[in-house]
């Protein structure tokens, strides 16, 4: 990659997450309670933000890709395994409904000096050092796992990239319409 961005070390990823995370806060994601208004399907707003950050990330890999300057083969995709993706989602999904907030917007929220958020982070840390000291017992399972044969969407789907793109910009733009309506009574 020829972009400043591919330097090595942590300061362009430092520099990336500090914009990720002034883009949440200024979203309105520092808050807990964003987030379970989304698992009530009440606050679309997570939903909103997020599924904007996928567009626009996958529409510049694409068009550095295009454009010559990245390979597909630049970005690191790992095997997908289905089952390990399904637990550990769960198990993710769980912790965010009882916190209020997933991994990102936690650290948002205990920079912005939320005391939730603070806690929901120390939670995180230490779920985090538990999967670590479980990991060697996992692992074998892990290794058993069969991958599934695509990383991609594009993959899985055989469809160019632009279309999965186009769809999913599409799905956004459904679901914001059919959850902005304001029903008059």
């Amino acid at each position: 990659m020829i972009l400043p961005l591919g330097s090595a070390g942590p300061l362009p990823a430092l520099a990336l997450g500090a914009a990720f995370g002034f883009i949440l806060e200024r979203g309105g994601l520092g808050n807990g309670c964003k987030l379970t208004g989304q698992l009530r399907l009440e606050d679309w707003t997570v939903f909103n933000v997020m599924f904007t950050a996928i567009i626009v990330a996958a529409s510049g890999l694409w068009l550095l890709n295009l454009a010559g300057l990245m390979t597909t083969a630049d970005v690191y995709v790992p095997q997908a395994l289905l089952g390990a993706a399904l637990a550990g989602g769960a198990l993710v999904g769980l912790g965010m409904s009882v916190g209020g907030y997933c991994p990102g917007t936690s650290v948002v929220a205990a920079c912005s000096g939320r005391v939730d958020g603070v806690v929901f982070f120390l939670g995180l840390i230490a779920g985090t050092l538990s999967f670590a000291g479980l990991f060697s017992h996992l692992e074998p399972r892990l290794a058993a796992a069969t991958p599934l044969q695509a990383s991609t969407l594009q993959e899985l789907l055989h469809v160019p990239g632009w279309l999965v793109i186009l769809v999913l910009a599409g799905v956004a733009i459904g679901v914001h319409k059919l959850t902005s309506r304001r029903v008059v009574v």
